[in-house]
């Protein structure tokens, strides 16, 4: 090959190297751990929320979302939602600029620049022709078509119509969709217009925003109505990582005092309802390895059992001389059995007592025991009774109560590892006086703990089981009464 030839093959593959980065740009992303768990709900639930601080990637991951259903192109990594189908979607915003400039512009590319059409999500391929302009807003598009295919083979065309909330209910009514995406929070009668237009088709539907609004009808409508059709999956700042350390310090600093957990952290303003005040700087520490924690810290497991929600369990270590409790370790299993709960659990601390609420008492339909007796089956070491006060109560208050004075007090301090315990703790809230009972499983196992933090005793943490002096446990009692 003479030279010339050579130079023309190296400029040729990066012409084609460039192109197909600059037109099949969704095969070059990679989602962050937030956005995949946003993804994979879609496989289970039918409506979905993603609430996130402001660039983060929400709405880039509804993009991304949205290219996969219309194109049928999902990667091996897809566990969520698939059309094996064209589909007949909507993507909506605010108004049609904010629209223009957000769905359209990560799914088609740039606006008005003809050079960068299909530099977008969307691969300039699939796009069957120019899509048809909206009125009103220059450079915006009213619907897109695109080529979808079923495992690798075309089989018609998708069609995605962009809207606004401010066209008002009545643009929202008719027609029936396979999904849709609400890029920024829509009011409630537009919310529910979105959701009957998949009513009959067994479709789906999700929403991407930072929640400025507060306590809106969408927000309770997720964080306050239980139902197994709903989801939400919150992205803070800290789960990202194309911001440095620094950077994340600077941008939280620059937001208003009273939008910072909004804008950062995407939770949304609690009000009156909200029922921990201590900022997460204040109860955070850094992760102690287990072998640096001292032997005289007593520890205790504490779980709550999951029975219709996650089985969740933590793992504290209480400093008596100073009278700090450490949760050092979080465990949250959805759909999985004792024997799993166990193993999850033994090679952290299979020496540490195990507190557990009042409703392991109740008999498992199978075997008729008590179902805390299960766990001891599989190795734990389960207290002898329900954890109580050491007055023998019972009360949720006491337990809110004195973990809201460890909190402000700087004697509860948690790992800053454990992301599903703080984000648990964010969305924790009352609605006319009681608690909202979603999503809290691993706060409700702490609540155990502080209740029994008695009972816990000073052994090493880890997979061993220590020798009993006896070999044996006394008779009647399922742990270690000498508590080495």
């Amino acid at each position: 090959m003479t030279n010339p030839d050579r130079l023309q093959q190296i400029h040729d593959t990066l012409q084609a190297a460039y192109r197909r980065k600059k037109f099949q740009a969704i095969n070059f992303y990679k989602p962050y751990d937030k956005q995949t768990e946003f993804f994979k709900n879609g496989a289970t639930h039918r409506e979905r929320l993603f609430m996130a601080g402001n660039q983060l990637g929400k709405t880039m991951a509804g993009a991304v979302e949205a290219s996969y259903h219309l194109t049928g192109d999902y990667p091996d990594w897809w566990e969520g939602r698939r059309f094996s189908k064209p589909t007949t979607a909507w993507a909506a915003g605010e108004t049609g600029l904010l629209v223009r400039d957000g769905p359209q512009k990560l799914l088609c590319g740039k606006p008005g620049v003809l050079e960068e059409f299909g530099t977008g999500f969307i691969p300039l391929d699939r796009f069957v022709e120019k899509p048809s302009l909206a009125r009103g807003v220059t450079d915006a598009y009213d619907t897109i078509q695109v080529k979808h295919r079923t495992n690798g083979v075309e089989d018609g065309i998708s069609t995605l119509t962009f809207k606004s909330y401010e066209s008002g209910r009545e643009k929202f009514q008719s027609t029936t969709l396979d999904w849709w995406w609400a890029d920024e929070e829509p009011d409630e009668d537009i919310y529910s217009e979105l959701m009957a237009r998949i009513t009959a088709t067994g479709g789906m539907g999700y929403v991407t925003f930072t929640p400025l609004k507060g306590r809106s009808a969408v927000v309770l409508r997720y964080l306050d109505e239980p139902s197994i059709d709903r989801i939400v999956t919150v992205m803070t700042i800290d789960d990202v990582g194309h911001i440095s350390a620094d950077e994340k310090v600077k941008i939280i600093a620059g937001y208003k005092a009273h939008e910072r957990e909004a804008r950062a952290m995407g939770i949304p303003i609690m009000g009156s309802g909200k029922i921990f005040f201590a900022t997460e700087e204040s109860i955070r520490e850094a992760r102690i390895p287990f072998d640096e924690i001292p032997r005289y810290w007593t520890k205790l497991w504490s779980i709550d059992f999951g029975i219709g929600h996650p089985f969740a369990a933590v793992l504290m270590a209480w400093d008596k001389d100073n009278d700090v409790l450490h949760l050092l370790h979080a465990i949250r299993i959805a759909d999985a059995m004792p024997i799993n709960h166990a193993a999850a659990m033994r090679p952290i601390g299979a020496n540490v007592r195990v507190a557990w609420p009042q409703d392991g008492t109740a008999r498992e339909k199978t075997s008729g025991k008590p179902l805390a007796d299960a766990y001891a089956n599989h190795g734990l070491m389960m207290l002898p009774q329900h954890a109580t006060w050491p007055d023998g109560g019972l009360s949720t208050e006491a337990g809110i109560l004195e973990q809201q004075e460890r909190e402000e007090s700087g004697r509860l301090k948690i790992a800053s590892h454990l992301s599903d315990w703080f984000e648990e703790r964010r969305f924790y809230h009352r609605k006319d006086g009681q608690i909202v009972k979603i999503k809290d499983d691993l706060l409700s196992a702490t609540r155990v703990g502080i209740m029994m933090k008695r009972a816990g005793t000073a052994v090493i943490l880890g997979s061993h089981v220590a020798r009993r002096r006896s070999g044996q446990l006394a008779e009647g009692v399922d742990f270690d009464v000498f508590g080495d």
